[in-house]
């Protein structure tokens, strides 16, 4: 029953969702970092939630991956997080229709219909078509909600060898609450405000609509080896208006703003992948090239009211300047599986890279050229259930923050290293593993302390030395034919080594994200009579968390203790 992509986070192992800057900009974070890729079949496409980032309705998705760590060597660029793949429905060989409707609490309705089948008698054409809308209220006063898709594919048979693909999707969601949310006492206590209270204004609204073009083609070659050919291009545009409240002088007001985004990203790949014979042993060959463009304009409306009234009319938004700024990334790589021994595997993968943002409203154009990304993994099968792995992989990440002079700062680099062993049972339907990591990355962009003088709405600084340990154990699959279980705990420790900030040194570095994750689900489905019934539930607990605020007479701490939710 996950309909978004906030679903996915929410459940999955290791993954923490956060709406910290309001409902409608959440951000996604793993081993204490910021997830800012999502790929669609495994073209990376840049995400930041908090700004442009749509989520994701999953009406059109068969299913999604998760790796967990450094993905460099798939995405490029990309913070040691995790990378989310969205797997798009394909069509089906045999005709099929399922139709889909949903009730909820707070006039919450939803209906889908998803049609597939062949559209000529030999089955080389096929096509599939998926429909879904959902509008909601909510238990805030006042809130509203909808959301549409609409998604579109077709598979040929150009030959027995070769399957081209095309889709396209089309995805509108709308709400007029998104940002924000209930404040607190100026001495850090609660308000004890109902949370029916809707703290936004009668004209708020947030609007994204995303269109989405993509194309493949794959071709099969007698000896085992695969060409594939893959291209996707979207067109995203949004309205942002509204409001979040904030104390001015002791005294509560909103702060208004307005702008209209629009991001293009266009994404590339093209690898071919094989088996190849050497030293009497069959070994595994992957060889590639990639590029990704992301073209986002902006435009702002002034005033950016920092004290508008409560619940006062819209302000007379005007047009008062655009912003234009176009990042690209070019990759080749390449990688091998290497059987050393019957129970010995080695994988080695290198990247280079060639970065290039582009301020075309501004200053701070800057350029990455040839960054390498080096990945190294070993394998040892233990026996048919066990495999232990050790891992390797550097890292990069460009970006366009500023620091208080208006240079931005230097790319993020940083080195990951990852130890665990993995476990399969009932022939593979129920997996098992436990993996500890370190994560060091220097030059991570925080927010400066002095904003005085900032040429920028904000400043940054380099953070030194940020370390982030930790261990993820997981259990996945199926304890008997009608009995599924998923449960996950994530232990992550992100501390400061190194800062400018000599007060900040062995603090956390995200006292914002819960240490601790546990997340258990599990679905049976009746026998007998009752077989086309199933119950489920899950259990979600986090550790606490944390804000210390600091004020001219002193400071406070805003705390979210730990807690549990249980779903039936």
């Amino acid at each position: 029953n996950m309909t978004s992509v906030n679903d996915v986070v929410r459940g999955t192992p290791g993954l923490f969702l956060s709406e910290a800057s309001g409902p409608g900009r959440q951000t996604y974070k793993a081993r204490g970092f910021d997830i800012d890729n999502i790929m669609y079949d495994g073209l990376p496409s840049s995400y930041t939630g908090w700004n442009v980032g749509v989520q994701p309705n999953l009406a059109m998705f068969d299913r999604v991956e998760i790796i967990r760590g450094a993905t460099g060597l798939v995405t490029g660029s990309g913070n040691p997080s995790a990378a989310i793949n969205m797997v798009r429905k394909r069509p089906t060989a045999t005709p099929q229709v399922t139709l889909t409707g949903a009730a909820g609490s707070w006039d919450d309705y939803r209906g889908q219909i998803d049609a597939s089948g062949p559209l000529n008698e030999n089955g080389t054409l096929r096509g599939r078509v998926v429909g879904t809308y959902q509008d909601a209220n909510s238990f805030r006063d006042k809130e509203e909600s909808n959301h549409g898709l609409f998604y579109a594919i077709g598979e040929a048979d150009l030959s027995e060898d070769t399957t081209a693909t095309l889709s396209f999707s089309r995805q509108e969601d709308q709400t007029n609450f998104f940002w924000g949310g209930l404040p607190i006492g100026t001495d850090g206590h609660h308000l004890d405000l109902p949370r029916s209270t809707y703290p936004g204004t009668d004209w708020e609204n947030k609007k994204q609509e995303i269109n989405t073009l993509y194309g493949e083609v794959k071709h099969r070659f007698d000896n085992g080896w695969g060409l594939n050919l893959a291209a996707t291009k979207s067109w995203q545009d949004a309205v942002f208006s509204g409001t979040y409240l904030s104390r001015y002088s002791g005294s509560l007001a909103t702060t208004a703003y307005q702008s209209k985004p629009e991001e293009d990203q266009t994404a590339f790949d093209g690898f071919a992948s094989g088996p190849f014979e050497a030293f009497g042993r069959t070994h595994e060959l992957v060889v590639g090239a990639s590029r990704r463009e992301v073209n986002l304009q902006t435009r702002e409306y002034s005033p950016y009211a920092l004290s508008w009234p409560i619940g006062a009319p819209k302000p007379d938004f005007v047009h008062s300047g655009d912003s234009h700024e176009v990042t690209s990334q070019d990759g080749v790589y390449l990688t091998t599986r290497l059987s050393l021994a019957d129970p010995l595997t080695l994988i080695l993968g290198g990247r280079l890279d060639w970065y290039d943002y582009d301020n075309r409203t501004g200053e701070g154009d800057y350029k990455v050229t040839r960054n390498v990304t080096r990945y190294a993994g070993l394998i040892y099968r233990l026996n048919d259930n066990y495999s232990v792995y050790a891992s390797y992989t550097d890292i990069f990440t460009p970006q366009t923050s500023k620091d208080i002079s208006g240079k931005v700062l230097d790319p993020i680099v940083g080195e990951n290293y990852e130890l665990g062993i993995k476990g399969e049972y009932f022939d593979g339907a129920l997996n098992a593993s436990l993996a500890v990591f370190q994560i060091d990355q220097k030059n991570r962009a925080s927010v400066a302390d002095n904003q005085a003088g900032c040429p920028e709405m904000t400043c940054y600084e380099s953070s030194g030395l940020v370390r982030s340990q930790g261990l993820d154990l997981e259990l996945q699959g199926a304890l008997s034919p009608n009995w599924q279980v998923g449960a996950g705990y994530t232990y992550t420790r992100a501390r400061y080594k190194k800062d400018s900030d000599p007060a900040n040194n062995n603090q956390r570095f995200t006292p914002d994200q819960p240490e601790n994750l546990f997340k258990l689900s599990t679905v049976y489905r009746l026998q007998g009579p009752l077989e086309k019934l199933r119950v489920g539930g899950n259990l979600y607990w986090q550790s606490r968390m944390y804000n210390d605020v600091a004020l001219t007479d002193g400071s406070y701490r805003i705390e979210q203790g730990s807690y549990a939710v249980t779903d039936l």
